[in-house]
């Protein structure tokens, strides 16, 4: 039976525990300087190291070198309460939660009055201090404050509030805390690099949020995929298979779908996720804490590299983009709305509905009439009035796209050029033309819009990190302007991105940029695209309109039958020989006709 991770790599010394330098150097300090107290209290959450400490702060002094805070080893002593040891008749360790009663503590309190063995120190450590009985911390009160010169208490508990008062102002506190991130992770891969296990790096992210900061629980999930893998070692969808997890593409989409205001998006997402076997709850979870993240983004934008949020460089690079397009009103509101359904889905029959409820009312600000939907209105039209504003001059700084080849057009009759309004006679005096028909056009390779048929928003951003990843290898910089992108429409071979600041707009229509984006469009998805970029919220932007298709001969209109000309009479102001007629009336009444100035 192989041995677990967290008993395997149990710290032997107070440098090999992670994380809680806080408490190490102070104690490291205390037994350096000699100065030691009777009695201490070591307190925090689960497996964050307290026994451990206390077992290497026994082994620290009862060290035949010692006391000394690095233990040699060597002695019988160290060995004995090594990881792999048997333990010494010195080092007494009791569970209070079975032996916590007033009979237990008048025991301790009988035998710890004897010298030790083989040691210099006779240490007990009681873990679970909490579940110790007040009569049992009565028993045991006056040995504690004032025990033999060669007994030493160490109590270890999760809840020092339930620990007796009058025993724990005789204590030295020490605060354990739960181990960050940054540090949980390079734990684990220090662990799996001596184990010669082959773990994906965007497993670590998973492994670490499921232990909650906890060493000793992140590595039993760790062993637990280590065992659970097959040839090709610990991948991300079996991990995230194992641990039911959702998957970040799910919460990219929705992510980008929240960005957008796209309704038909968002229900498309919460199908997927019910299909997928996801649990709804566990995705709004999990969605509530993907909102998190980008709120901090906003707030903080070096997150990443401060530890405040643990994600790959190409994940946090893309929840960038979706934190500077919502804004923090806008996620704040979202944030709260998942809370809410959250809370309603504990003890539900229908947990979808509510998710969909949820989610909808997120991108709805308008049904909300509380502060917050107030705030998230505001800041939507701040943005689009900012928006406005920048739009012209990127529209004019940016040169037009260079069009797509096409076949050479077909000649046409130049239509007569129009005269002068002033030149021009009144149109109720001219014939009506004969529409000449046009022809029948000739045979042609289809529109690269019919290459691009049946793709729509919402399936180019299920392939977005396909299109970014091939762009990236190819420019870098193409990437960076694409990545504040939010594809608001597709039709037609065309597809409309939205940009929140006019500089990203005008720069992805220049060249190179251009060519590279509608390359990688065409080998992703097949077929011949073009990009139009407008500045706003891609649910205000104009839709991308269809291409014209050939006009058929049941689409033209019959030209209208010419009306008879009407006789002139001699009533018409402009009829030739009409009675008071002049050339100083007849300009009179074209320039009123035509608005024209008089001369």
């Amino acid at each position: 039976m192989a041995l677990a991770l967290y008993r395997k790599y149990r710290p032997q010394t107070f440098a090999e525990v992670v994380g809680q330098e806080h408490v190490t150097e102070p104690l490291i300090n205390a037994i350096g300087s000699g100065r030691l107290n009777h009695a201490y209290l070591f307190s925090g959450p689960r497996g964050c190291g307290k026994t451990s400490s206390a077992r290497i702060l026994a082994r620290s002094l009862n060290c035949a070198a010692g006391p000394t805070p690095q233990p040699c080893g060597e002695c019988n002593s160290c060995k004995s309460l090594a990881a792999d040891g048997r333990g010494s008749v010195d080092v007494i360790e009791i569970d209070a939660a079975s032996h916590g009663g007033v009979d237990d503590a008048r025991e301790l309190r009988e035998r710890a009055v004897f010298a030790p063995v083989e040691s210099r120190y006779k240490i007990y450590i009681i873990d679970e201090a909490h579940m110790v009985t007040a009569a049992g911390f009565n028993a045991l009160l006056k040995l504690v404050e004032e025990p033999p010169e060669y007994v030493l208490f160490i109590f270890a508990t999760t809840e020092p509030d339930k620990v007796l008062p009058t025993i724990r102002s005789r204590t030295h506190h020490y605060p354990f805390r739960l181990i960050p991130p940054p540090a949980m992770r390079e734990l684990c891969k220090r662990l799996c690099a001596e184990e010669g296990a082959q773990v994906a790096e965007d497993v670590f992210p998973l492994v670490v949020r499921a232990g909650g900061g906890s060493a000793r629980d992140t590595l039993s999930v760790l062993d637990q995929l280590i065992a659970g893998a097959g040839a090709e070692g610990v991948t991300y969808e079996r991990a995230a298979a194992l641990l039911g997890v959702t998957d970040a593409g799910l919460l990219d989409e929705m992510c980008e779908a929240f960005a957008a205001a796209d309704g038909a998006a968002v229900m498309e997402v919460v199908e997927r996720v019910v299909e997928g076997g996801h649990d709804p709850r566990r995705f709004a979870g999990d969605l509530l804490e993907r909102l998190r993240d980008l709120i901090v983004l906003v707030q903080v934008p070096d997150a990443g590299s401060s530890g405040l949020i643990d994600a790959p460089a190409d994940q946090l690079a893309k929840m960038t983009s979706q934190a500077t397009r919502m804004g923090t009103a806008t996620l704040t509101r979202m944030a709260e709305v998942v809370a809410d359904g959250l809370a309603g889905m504990r003890g539900a029959t229908a947990p979808r509905l509510l998710l969909e409820l949820a989610c909808v009312r997120a991108i709805l600000p308008g049904t909300d009439e509380s502060m917050a939907g107030l705030l998230q209105r505001l800041e939507t039209l701040e943005q689009r009035g900012a928006n406005a504003v920048a739009a012209p001059a990127a529209r004019r700084a940016a040169p037009e796209p260079a069009p797509a080849p096409s076949p050479a057009p077909r000649a046409e009759p130049e239509p007569p050029r129009e005269a002068a309004p002033a030149e021009r006679p009144d149109p109720a005096l001219e014939p009506v033309p004969e529409p000449v028909p046009e022809p029948a056009p000739a045979a042609q390779a289809p529109p690269p819009a019919a290459e691009g048929g049946g793709v729509t928003a919402a399936s180019i951003r299920r392939q977005w990190d396909r299109i970014m990843m091939a762009i990236k290898d190819r420019k870098k910089t193409t990437a960076a302007i694409l990545s504040e992108a939010t594809v608001a429409d597709a039709s037609d071979g065309e597809v409309v991105l939205a940009f929140k600041h006019a500089f990203h707009a005008g720069a992805l229509q220049k060249e190179p940029a251009y060519s590279t984006v509608t390359e990688v469009l065409g080998e992703v998805l097949g077929g011949t695209w073009k990009v139009r970029c407008e500045v706003g919220e891609a649910a205000q932007v104009p839709k991308a309109a269809p291409a014209p298709r050939p006009r058929e001969e049941s689409d033209r209109v019959p030209p209208p039958p010419p009306e008879p000309e009407a006789e002139p009479s001699a009533d018409d102001p402009v009829a030739p020989g009409a009675i008071g007629t002049s050339e100083e009336q007849a300009v009179k009444l074209l320039s009123d006709a035509f608005g024209a100035k008089r001369m």
